[in-house]
């Protein structure tokens, strides 16, 4: 199960980039077996040459979903001759760190601000739509279907089940309990600020439509791949239970 309710710290360090890909599930391979696949005609005469671009390829990506879009070949190949050849370097370690972080920071807070500022022209338009409640911090629900207005709603030291479907206002789908089969079980003040305000005004039957604004979400750092800073979150929620708290 994903947990994208849990806040989820992004690495602001390039040179663990090349650790950053998605692992492959693991599987027994027989190394005779293994081919390496020829070198492409031109700049790619030899494995080294292909191990080379393929690191390129490798860093630059990575560099690439951190909002990197421009780097100094030249500076970058010094630096690797400077570590190669064992001469001396022109930045220490501390220095080398700090001047990664401002970057990637700076090149990360450019990308939220255009991502924050199409959530809240979104979010400007959709609570003008009949049906959406727009709360005081910026929170909207649509009702979807009604449950049993005369059960309980649940309190914050409560523990919750419920189906959800989270997209982003692109459509993009982040996480689905449904596709699981699985609802979600979890403590109400366990998940993002959005989920715990809502959660507490829902009733059990109830599924509603939700529109979450990025600092009742995931704020700036966004959560994993597939969220970015300062991104909207939409989510169907639908709540089956309410698992009350042992009183002590």
């Amino acid at each position: 199960m994903k947990h994208f309710f849990l806040v989820v710290s992004v690495s602001m360090m390039a040179f663990v980039a090349v650790q950053a890909q998605t692992k492959p599930k693991l599987k027994v391979v027989n190394p005779a077996a293994v081919q390496i696949a020829k070198p492409a005609v031109g700049i790619l005469k030899n494995l080294e040459d292909s191990f080379s671009y393929a690191l390129g390829l490798n860093i630059a990506n990575n560099l690439h979903q951190q909002g990197i879009d421009k780097i100094s070949n030249a500076a970058m190949q010094r630096a690797m001759d400077d570590v190669f050849s064992k001469k001396p370097f022109l930045m220490n370690e501390q220095q080398s760190t700090n001047c990664i972080q401002q970057k990637i920071q700076g090149s990360m807070s450019k990308k939220n601000e255009l991502v924050k500022s199409q959530g809240n022209a979104f979010l400007a338009a959709n609570k003008k739509k009949s049906g959406v409640v727009s709360l005081p911090d910026g929170l909207q629900y649509e009702v979807i279907k009604k449950g049993d207005a005369s059960s309980s709603m649940p309190a914050l030291q409560d523990t919750v089940v419920a189906h959800y479907a989270g997209t982003l206002i692109n459509g993009k789908k982040f996480d689905n309990s449904y596709d699981r089969g699985e609802p979600l079980t979890i403590p109400v003040a366990g998940v993002i600020r959005g989920w715990t305000e809502i959660l507490q005004l829902m009733h059990i039957g109830d599924k509603w439509k939700v529109f979450i604004p990025s600092e009742l979400g995931y704020g700036e750092r966004g959560a994993g791949a597939d969220i970015p800073g300062g991104a909207v979150l939409i989510f169907e929620m639908e709540l089956l239970a309410i698992k009350p708290a042992i009183a002590k």
